[in-house]
């Protein structure tokens, strides 16, 4: 059974800051969340979790192995460097979703994101030390079959954007509502999903209804682990399996 830790990371106060005392130059915006989505990713990386910028001012991260104390670090090493400060919810549960729920919540109850009152709120639980297992993070990673040679030589840049994004979009609706997963499109044409405890079938079934609806055909690894770099390690080279044997879903404890 999965065991996932997930962190909301939301920006305080960005929107009313991003117009005061006037509006900020836009290119200069894009500048400071990318650069805040790398060193947050780097942080948590070097811990072994996972960071994905979904709306860049709202990050989810799965964060395993990360203690209430590493999560206060990040928030003082970025209200360090940066105009802007985060905070954090942190939650656990069988299923991501119920984690992330749980997670918002916390930070929700601290106060709006636009509430000049709330700064570096830090709430939550972590999964403890004992009660952590190696099969407590479970991550897909999904590909395009042959995106290359189907979409990237064949049509335009942003014609094979419209193609690869269809196929993300289907595919976080499907994982999120049919099996309580969260899918992060993470560039190129690879799509990471944290889910809970699901099996093949699950799989071929969402590659079948993605297939179906928007014509995008996909292959996915899954990995298993006690946090996101491991469980995400195995995945890559389960998906590796796929490309060479021309499979559909392998799962890396059965390979």
């Amino acid at each position: 059974m999965t065991n996932t830790q997930v962190t909301l990371v939301q920006i305080d106060n960005y929107g009313p800051w991003t117009v005061t005392p006037t509006p900020r130059r836009e290119a200069d915006l894009q500048t400071l969340q990318s650069r805040l989505y790398a060193d947050i990713s780097q942080f948590v990386g070097n811990r072994g979790g996972y960071v994905f910028f979904t709306r860049f001012d709202n990050m989810i991260a799965v964060t395993n192995g990360l203690s209430m104390d590493d999560h206060a670090l990040l928030q003082e090493s970025v209200g360090n460097r940066y105009p802007v400060t985060l905070s954090l919810g942190v939650a656990t549960g069988t299923d991501p979703v119920q984690a992330l729920a749980d997670a918002t919540q916390r930070i929700q109850d601290a106060g709006s994101a636009q509430d000049d009152d709330r700064r570096e709120c830090l709430e939550g639980r972590t999964v403890d030390e004992p009660h952590r297992t190696d099969a407590d993070v479970q991550i897909a990673h999904f590909d395009v079959i042959n995106a290359t040679g189907n979409y990237t030589d064949e049509l335009n840049a942003f014609d094979t954007f419209i193609e690869i994004e269809q196929g993300y979009a289907e595919l976080m609706g499907h994982m999120r509502h049919a099996h309580d997963s969260l899918s992060f499109f993470v560039g190129g044409d690879n799509i990471i999903v944290v889910c809970p405890d699901i099996e093949t079938a699950a799989y071929e079934e969402a590659i079948a209804h993605v297939e179906e609806t928007v014509d995008v055909k996909l292959q996915v690894g899954v990995g298993r682990g006690e946090d996101a770099h491991v469980a995400g390690y195995g995945a890559k080279h389960a998906l590796e399996t796929c490309r060479a044997d021309g499979t559909r879903v392998e799962l890396e404890w059965e390979t």
